[in-house]
């Protein structure tokens, strides 16, 4: 028998320690959101009627209200709030409560997502030009600039940056990277070339006229490179999420994000990225489509379908033509032409939308 005060310590341990889970379970759900529910999604427009379930017999002096830890309002007792969600920007957002009463704070919180409140517009293409490409050119990045295509081409191994010839589809000048990088997006700034790597989180920088690697640069929370443009003065930077990046033209240092959603939810998997006329130009990878993206909200404004592009029987085997997807988006800013291709596509088109 092994009754004593060991058996007894233990049991006494026991006996606190339940009752203050109990304790503090219970009190933990007196105070919670009524509304809104963890998770719920508003269209970027909606009003959102914030509300705290309270026990009766609490009587708050006051509740401040925080949205992703900034300062919202202040509300007596069990008064309610309605909060305009186009003021709080597209994406995940973390409602927070400080619940004040004589002797104390209770905090809770909750998550809402904000889509997009418009539908985008809806556009399919015509073909109006097309020309040669390298079809062992697996296409991260494609931009246009003084008659020339500056091309980003990916896989280890296999990476490059060159300056190629549009009519012939001949490289008129390329260096190949290191082995250890898979090349990504690319863009030009001035007398410089900025191309991302995929995973090794860095970025490469290059004499334009030369393609002399002049420089390199550490990525800071974008977790990968995607596809990369210059809008005239920050970088954007996609990284396989929804969101783009905005970095500083000169550090390379990353300055906030925008996240990006439709009227629907989040548009994951941004690839290669073109700037055109005040709107982002995306692919999605794996889609064949193109969306164009609002820069100062995230909102899709219009999305492109490129089915068809390519003939579907043009790629053999599923793998191959899983693989070699619609990637790259070049445009001629002084005639105004769209230019699209695709990982190891025979052709580079131009092309024109058409509304629907």
């Amino acid at each position: 028998m092994h009754f004593g005060l060991l058996t007894m310590n233990k049991i006494c341990f026991y006996v606190i320690f339940l009752s203050l889970a109990f304790g503090c379970r219970e009190r933990a759900h007196l105070i919670d959101f009524r509304s809104p529910f963890q998770g719920e999604n508003f269209k970027s427009g909606e009003t959102i009627k914030v509300q705290l379930d309270l026990p009766g017999s609490l009587r708050p002096d006051s509740v401040v209200y925080h949205v992703d830890g900034r300062s919202l309002a202040r509300k007596r007792g069990k008064e309610a709030l309605s909060l305009p969600s186009a003021t709080l920007g597209l994406g995940f957002r973390q409602l927070r409560a400080l619940v004040y009463t004589a002797n104390r704070i209770d905090t809770v919180q909750t998550n809402v997502v904000i889509r997009s409140g418009r539908k985008p517009d809806r556009y399919t293409f015509k073909v109006r030009n097309v020309f040669p490409h390298d079809t062992s050119a697996y296409t991260q990045g494609l931009e246009f600039h003084e008659g020339r295509f500056l091309e980003s081409t990916g896989q280890r191994g296999h990476s490059r940056l060159r300056w190629v010839d549009p009519v012939t589809g001949k490289v008129m000048r390329e260096v190949s990277l290191d082995k250890k990088y898979f090349a990504e997006g690319v863009t030009r700034v001035g007398n410089r070339i900025i191309q991302l790597t995929w995973q090794e989180k860095t970025g490469l920088v290059y004499d334009a006229a030369t393609l002399e690697q002049t420089g390199s640069f550490p990525y800071q929370n974008s977790p990968e490179g995607w596809g990369l443009c210059y809008d005239g003065s920050r970088l954007l930077k996609s990284d396989g999420s929804n969101r783009i990046w905005f970095l500083n033209r000169e550090t390379y240092k990353e300055e906030g994000f925008i996240e990006i959603y439709d009227d629907k939810g989040a548009i994951d998997r941004l690839n290669e990225l073109e700037y055109i006329d005040g709107k982002i130009f995306a692919n999605v990878y794996g889609q064949e489509k193109i969306i164009m993206i609002d820069p100062a909200t995230g909102a899709v404004t219009g999305e492109a379908d490129l089915t068809g592009l390519l003939p579907k029987d043009y790629f053999k085997d599923e793998m191959a033509a899983s693989n070699n997807v619609l990637n790259g988006i070049a445009y001629d800013q002084a005639r105004k032409r769209l230019f699209v291709g695709g990982k190891k596509w025979p052709k580079i088109f131009e092309i024109s939308l058409v509304r629907n």
